[in-house]
C-alpha cells in the first residue's frame, strides 16, 4: 500500500515538457487604446497559431489626489482628481519565431506602456 502512493507521488513530481511562455502586461491611463492594443496582440497571436490565455483585465490603479482651491484661506473649498491607470495581462505559451517577429514589427498607441517577460 506505501509502495503505491510512493509510485503515484513520483509521477506527480515530475514536471510536464516546460515550455516557454511570455507574458505581456499592457498598461495605459485611456482604457480604451488598451483594448485595441490587446485585440492587436491576440490577432498576431492567432495567425502564428500561438497558445494564449487573456487578455486578462488586471485591477485599475487609482491615484487620487486632494488640493486646496485657494492658497492659503477656505480651507474647507478643495478639488479632488484621479488618474486611473488600466492593465491588461496576455499570456503566451510555446511562442513561435514567427509570433515573436510579429511582435517586434508591432506599433502600438502612443500611451501605452508594454511589459514582456520570459518564464
Amino acid at each position: 500500500m506505501a509502495e503505491a502512493l510512493i509510485k503515484e507521488s513520483s509521477k506527480k513530481d515530475k514536471p510536464a515538457e516546460a515550455r516557454p511562455r511570455l507574458r505581456i502586461k499592457l498598461r495605459s491611463y485611456d482604457s480604451k487604446v488598451v483594448d485595441a492594443s490587446c485585440r492587436q496582440i491576440v490577432e498576431i497571436a492567432m495567425r502564428s497559431d500561438a497558445e494564449m490565455i487573456g487578455p486578462v483585465p488586471l485591477p485599475t490603479e487609482i491615484h487620487k489626489y486632494t488640493v486646496n482651491r485657494s492658497s492659503f484661506v477656505h480651507k474647507d473649498a478643495r478639488e479632488q482628481f484621479e488618474m486611473r491607470i488600466h492593465k491588461r495581462l496576455i499570456e503566451v505559451s510555446g511562442p513561435t519565431q514567427r509570433f515573436i517577429e510579429a511582435m517586434r514589427d508591432l506599433t502600438l498607441p502612443t500611451g501605452v506602456e508594454i511589459e514582456v517577460k520570459t518564464s
